[in-house]
């Protein structure tokens, strides 16, 4: 599971990370990203990779109103394939994409019955901006076009400092070559889904952040600290 993220980088730095021109500061600077927001991604509809704000939350050609999506801001690996939703994106590469980050936000549940969550931020290579591997679709829905995003989740046991917060993790495409990859046409479904494994523990951190972060709308970088 992975409800909310950061992508708190510069467009200029994204720039320079992705290979691909950004759209100035759109979907930059951002401490608290929450499902239904526009984010910003990487796709390739043609075969060249480009800069895009979609909507969090897949929403099929065939939905009926925007509330679908608020159910689809994940998809398992594990089943992603076989999904009426998600199936026939996968196996496209022009229906994959790259959602950017920095960080991503989970909850260690507590230990007392009663008491609250503790969200824990996590970063790669000690907060270089990366990418989650994702589907994305376009769809007409309550007579307004709607492009659309959903990112992908993995078993988190491989991965020690994950798994010590929670079960589940975000695919993480950190290295230039698997992003690539993962927008690449020639790659099929099958093929696609040999990128989507955990990233490995020693390049992931986790941290105490702010309990703030709970509330969606609230940003600034004093939510990636917990308060003293």
């Amino acid at each position: 599971m992975c409800g909310r993220y950061t992508n708190t980088a510069a467009p200029e730095e994204l720039n320079e990370r992705f290979g691909v021109p950004m759209l100035g500061e759109q979907g930059t600077r951002r401490f608290n990203i929450a499902p239904t927001e526009q984010v910003l991604a990487i796709v390739a509809p043609e075969g060249k990779p480009e800069a895009r704000m979609l909507r969090w939350g897949l929403i099929p050609h065939w939905a009926k109103d925007m509330r679908v999506g608020n159910r689809m801001i994940n998809a398992r690996v594990e089943t992603v394939a076989t999904s009426n939703a998600f199936g026939p994106l996968i196996a496209k590469g022009s229906r994959r994409a790259l959602q950017i980050a920095d960080g991503y936000y989970e909850w260690l549940k507590a230990e007392r019955r009663g008491e609250p969550s503790q969200p824990f931020l996590f970063r790669v290579d000690g907060g270089a901006p990366f990418a989650f591997a994702a589907l994305w679709t376009s769809a007409r829905v309550e007579g307004r076009h709607v492009e659309s995003v959903v990112l992908l989740t993995c078993d988190a046991s491989p991965n020690r400092v994950a798994a010590a917060v929670h079960e589940r993790m975000p695919v993480i495409l950190g290295d230039r070559e698997a992003q690539l990859a993962w927008l690449d046409g020639r790659l099929d479904a099958h093929d696609a889904l040999t990128l989507c494994g955990a990233l490995p523990e020693q390049r992931l951190s986790a941290s105490p952040a702010n309990p703030a972060v709970n509330k969606a709308g609230v940003e600034g970088p004093e939510l990636i600290v917990a308060p003293e």
